[in-house]
């Protein structure tokens, strides 16, 4: 996922993107408690996607100055 691409997107996407990202943040979270993580860099871009998310919709609501 880049940042161009959800600039694209309107905010009830990104919204909806967020929500399915912090699920499995949350599911990873528990794999990794029982030992059953298998991937555990998936963590790491998980917790990426979420920054670019917020990034994005900070952006956004902001109205694109910076």
């Amino acid at each position: 996922m880049k940042a161009n691409e959800l600039r694209n997107s309107s905010v009830e996407d990104l919204q909806k993107q967020m929500m399915d990202l912090l699920r499995e943040q949350f599911n990873l979270r528990m794999q990794r408690g029982t030992g059953q993580l298998s991937k555990p860099s998936q963590m790491k871009a998980v917790r990426r996607d979420i920054a670019r998310i917020k990034t994005v919709m900070a952006e956004m609501t902001a109205g694109g100055k910076s």
